[in-house]
C-alpha cells in the first residue's frame, strides 16, 4: 500500500457514538488540480482524476508521476464539467477494464458520458465511449458522475439535472436527474424498468453511490439547493421526488415546492438543512478502525468534513463529523484495501490524504 511522502502534525481525537477513536492524517501527494475520484490500483498505486481532464498515477511508494496518463478522452472542462470519476472494473485484475465518467461536448451542448479502456503501466489503450446521456444541454453545472457496480454484472452510472433543466427530472423519456443501470458494454439490460438506460429518477445531482454487499442495498447521495441534501436507497423504477417533493428551497430563498414528500416519492433516509455538499462516499469496512464498520462515510465541500451516518433498518441512527479540524473543502473519500481511509481535498492544490489508528506507524 501507499506510504505517505509527508504527515500532517496532526492527531486529531474523534467521538465516534460511544466510541472515541484517535486517528492521524497523513498527506500521500499534493500539488493535483481539483482532484475529483481515485482508484487503487493492486500493486498499491493510486490512479486520480483531475477536474481539468488529466489522469494521474500515484506510485505505490508515494510518488505523483509528472506525465499524466495517456489514453484519456476529450473532456469539456468548464465549471463543475469535467473528468469525473475513475472506476476499475471488478475483474480488473486480469482484465485490465476502466471506466472513466466525464463532461462531453462544448458549451453550447453537453453532457455526461462514460468510456471504457484497458489500463496498463501508465497508458489507456482501447477507449470507447459507451454512453452518452441526453439530451445534450447548456450550461456546466449538474453531471453526477459516479459510477457502482452491482453483482448481477451491470453498473450504475449517476446523472444530474442540468441545473437549468430541473422539471426533466420527473420526465423517463431522457436522462437528465436520473441513475442509470447499463451492461459493462454500455448497452441496456433487459429488465430495466422504463426499457431504457434509466434505473431511477427525480434526482437533483447525485455525486455519491455505492452498492453494500452485505446488505444488498443501492445507495446514494445528492446535493440539494440551499438544503435538501439526501441519503436515498435505491430502487429499481423509484421516483425520488426532485423537484416536485424536497426539503431544499432555491438560491433566492424561494420554496421550490410547497411538498417534502409526495405519495409517490421515496422519502430519503437523512437529509442536510443547510447544505453540507455532499461530494463522495463510500461504506467502511476494515479493521483499523473497526467502530466503523458498516457506516457511510460522506465528504462535504461546504460542511468540510467527512460524515459518519450509520442506518439501521432504513433510517439513520448515529451521525458524526470526522476531519472537520482541517477545514478542507473534501472532494472524495474512499477505504483502501488495508482499511485506511483517503480523502481527496477540492483545491486547484489539491491533496491525496490517509488517515490511519493515532497508534499506527
Amino acid at each position: 500500500m501507499l506510504r505517505a511522502v509527508a504527515a500532517l502534525a496532526l492527531c486529531l481525537p474523534l467521538a465516534a457514538g460511544a466510541q472515541g477513536v484517535a486517528y492521524k492524517v497523513e498527506t500521500v501527494a499534493e500539488g493535483l488540480e481539483y482532484p475529483w475520484s481515485l482508484a487503487f490500483l493492486p500493486d498499491g498505486g493510486l490512479l486520480v482524476t483531475e477536474r481539468a481532464g488529466r489522469l494521474r498515477l500515484i506510485a505505490p511508494g508515494g510518488t505523483l508521476m509528472a506525465e499524466p496518463v495517456s489514453g484519456v478522452p476529450v473532456v469539456h472542462a468548464s465549471g463543475q464539467a469535467g473528468l469525473f470519476e475513475i472506476a476499475l472494473a471488478p475483474d480488473f485484475e486480469h482484465s485490465g477494464t476502466v471506466y472513466l465518467s466525464y463532461a462531453c461536448g462544448d458549451a453550447a451542448a453537453n453532457n455526461t458520458c462514460l468510456a471504457r479502456g484497458h489500463y496498463a503501466n501508465g497508458a489507456i489503450s482501447k477507449m470507447n465511449v459507451i454512453f452518452e446521456a441526453q439530451p445534450k444541454k447548456r450550461g456546466n453545472a449538474h453531471y453526477g458522475g459516479r459510477i457502482a457496480f452491482l453483482p448481477d454484472g451491470t453498473l450504475v452510472l449517476t446523472l444530474g439535472d442540468g441545473f437549468d433543466y430541473r422539471e426533466q427530472a420527473q420526465d423517463t423519456g431522457d436522462h437528465l436527474g436520473t441513475i442509470v443501470r447499463l451492461n459493462p458494454d454500455g448497452s441496456v439490460p433487459a429488465d430495466n424498468p422504463f426499457g431504457n438506460e434509466i434505473w431511477s429518477f427525480g434526482h437533483r445531482n447525485v455525486q455519491g453511490i455505492v452498492f453494500d454487499e452485505e446488505s444488498g442495498r443501492l445507495i446514494a447521495h445528492e446535493h440539494g439547493p440551499r438544503g435538501g441534501d439526501e441519503i436515498n436507497i435505491i430502487e429499481r423504477g423509484r421516483n425520488y421526488g426532485w423537484p416536485a417533493a424536497t426539503f431544499g428551497v432555491d438560491y433566492n430563498g424561494a420554496r421550490i415546492s410547497p411538498y417534502d414528500s409526495l405519495p409517490d416519492t421515496e422519502a430519503p433516509v437523512l437529509h442536510w438543512s443547510p447544505s453540507i455538499a455532499p461530494s463522495g462516499m463510500a461504506i467502511y469496512r476494515g479493521d483499523l478502525f473497526p467502530e466503523w464498520n458498516g457506516d457511510l462515510l460522506v465528504s462535504a465541500l461546504m460542511g468540510r468534513a467527512v460524515y459518519r451516518v450509520r442506518l439501521s433498518r432504513g433510517r439513520a441512527t448515529e451521525e458524526d463529523r470526522m476531519f472537520e479540524q482541517m477545514s478542507e473543502r473534501i472532494r472524495d473519500v474512499r477505504v483502501a484495501p488495508d482499511g485506511a481511509v483517503y480523502l481527496l481535498t477540492d483545491s486547484a492544490e489539491g491533496r491525496v490524504l490517509r488517515a490511519i489508528p493515532a497508534t499506527r506507524r
